[in-house]
């Protein structure tokens, strides 16, 4: 299939990574140039601009940092993929994390124009991601799911239909607030059991062996033995994630009240220099505010 990724952030690579070796046409585009030259190495075509995706493309996945950079690729004036006329009949694949309301407008000019759209926000990182384990959440029609299920499924092969408009949009974010409370938690037990002298390894086996054992404490246990903070997904991503969890929360009326106070608590990483780091960085946080020596 002939396939554009629009974004190249350590998802989008890794996404148009993975359509290359499974044998596609892919198109890249990204707005800061440089991050195409790895994929053209492999095969792919870069873009001058993100309407030429349907030059070259029946489908075009965008993978972008936020609402704003969405908005700008999706509905900037005639160049837009849901506003240029060469869009019609093609599908957008929108893959990134934004809001509800933002992606309703996308969709709402994608039917005006044409373009079948399908929100398809996913559940990993670019590990999961190269591993073939990525988890993809879609909402849209049934036609346009069926359309594109096996190309999602070269992508990661955990794909979930949850219905049509902005479902998968808020599944994904209530996914996100469990990591990000999970993380917190995390965080809270190494401080806990190092704040009275409990070697951090032995700690970890336990919980590793026990019923919290989740496959995301699971994963982080390896970064926490080293004092890795190396990003899979940053603090400040992660209070992006939750700062749009707790708007949808507001507009459906739904009290978040640990999801607010996590949110805090990674806005205090950023604020304290951890923003880029690996969220996980609110175990730094803590050890500094309880006189830990942090890594």
């Amino acid at each position: 299939m002939n396939v554009s990724v629009l974004g190249l952030g350590q998802m989008g690579s890794a996404i148009a990574e993975r359509l290359v070796v499974a044998g596609h046409n892919v198109s890249v585009w990204n707005r800061s140039k440089g991050r195409a030259d790895a994929l053209v190495a492999k095969g792919a075509v870069e873009l001058d601009a993100p309407a030429e995706a349907w030059d070259r493309s029946e489908v075009c996945i965008t993978m972008v940092a936020d609402s704003r950079a969405l908005a700008d690729v999706a509905l900037a004036p005639d160049a837009g993929l849901v506003r240029s006329a060469s869009g019609k009949g093609r599908t957008l694949i929108e893959m990134s994390t934004v809001s509800a309301e933002v992606s309703g407008e996308v969709a709402a000019a994608a039917e005006t124009a044409g373009v079948r759209y399908l929100r398809a926000p996913v559940s990993g990182n670019p590990g999961v991601v190269r591993a073939g384990n990525l988890t993809i959440i879609a909402s849209g029609e049934d036609a346009v799911f069926a359309a594109a299920e096996d190309l999602l499924r070269d992508i990661g092969p955990h794909v979930f239909h949850v219905g049509e408009g902005e479902a998968a949009r808020i599944i994904k974010l209530a996914l996100n607030l469990m990591v990000a409370g999970t993380a917190e938690l995390l965080a809270e037990c190494v401080a806990l059991a190092e704040g009275h002298g409990v070697r951090r390894d032995r700690l970890l086996e336990v919980v590793g062996a026990s019923a919290v054992a989740s496959p995301l404490v699971k994963y982080k246990i390896g970064p926490l033995l080293a004092d890795d903070y190396t990003s899979t997904f940053s603090s400040r991503l992660m209070r992006k994630d939750l700062d749009l969890a707790l708007d949808a929360a507001a507009a459906g009326g739904v009290p978040l009240p640990v999801t607010g106070v996590v949110q805090q608590l990674l806005q205090a990483c950023i604020s304290t220099g951890l923003g880029d780091l690996d969220f996980m960085a609110l175990l730094v946080r803590l050890q500094r505010e309880s006189g830990q020596t942090p890594a």
